[in-house]
């Protein structure tokens, strides 16, 4: 179907397909078993009767679902033909530059802060964002200070399907971690996040380990 994406996006937007429209049918086709597409029409309409007697609307069930796609038309024809005739070219161009732009910086944005939290909370430790020079000399976006000397983390957000790039990072980011580590006494960790199931997650969640080791290694080395 040409326009099944459109059909799609018109009834979730009206919420023609919801419950309260066309009944639970994930409920009622586990509860029928049907063996066939007949099976299964059959039963949706025996439900979808006593569904509609329920609420009092005395339609038969086959017309009840003709006049939601008479609905669905109207919407489409009426409603959103309306608001495409409205588009610009400037609203295109507007609404592509803020999908790559702005939104992704704030999905990033997002995305570290997410992390940020969930590494303080892991740690125990205050976390501080770096200075800019950091940032720019080091490749260091946050920064733990134990003692007089200080551990660096950079937050690295990468889809699940570019993991297998992240050790090409490290290798990039290598000498300029060497020298904070040199300069500042403490290592820096990559944390590398990806979203998953609409959650954000720590993918490396080791490196939280390799931190606290880190931690007391330079307390004891500040202690001695």
């Amino acid at each position: 179907m040409a326009a099944e994406w459109l059909l799609n996006k018109a009834t979730n937007r009206w919420g023609l397909n919801k419950k309260h429209r066309v009944g639970p049918v994930s409920e009622w086709i586990r509860q029928c078993a049907p063996k066939s597409l007949e099976d299964w029409e059959k039963c949706y309409f025996e439900n979808l009767r006593a569904f509609l007697h329920s609420k009092g609307i005395d339609i038969p069930p086959r017309d009840y679902i003709r006049g939601l796609g008479e609905k669905l038309y109207v919407k489409i024809t009426e409603i959103i033909q309306k608001e495409v005739d409205e588009i610009t070219v400037e609203d295109c161009i507007k609404y592509l530059q803020s999908l790559v732009l702005d939104r992704t910086f704030e999905g990033y944005v997002t995305e570290i802060k997410t992390i940020y939290s969930m590494l303080q909370k892991a740690l125990g430790m205050d976390i501080r964002p770096a200075p800019d020079e950091w940032d720019r000399t080091y490749n260091v976006d946050f920064y733990i200070q134990v003692g007089d000397q200080y551990i660096g983390l950079q937050i690295k957000p990468l889809t699940f399907e570019r993991w297998s790039e992240a050790h090409k990072w490290g290798d990039v980011l290598k000498a300029s971690h060497e020298k904070f580590e040199k300069d500042f006494g403490g290592k820096v960790f990559i944390i590398y996040s990806c979203e998953r199931n609409n959650r954000k997650e720590i993918v490396n969640l080791g490196v939280i380990d390799e931190i606290q080791a880190e931690i007391r290694r330079l307390r004891s080395w500040g202690e001695g």
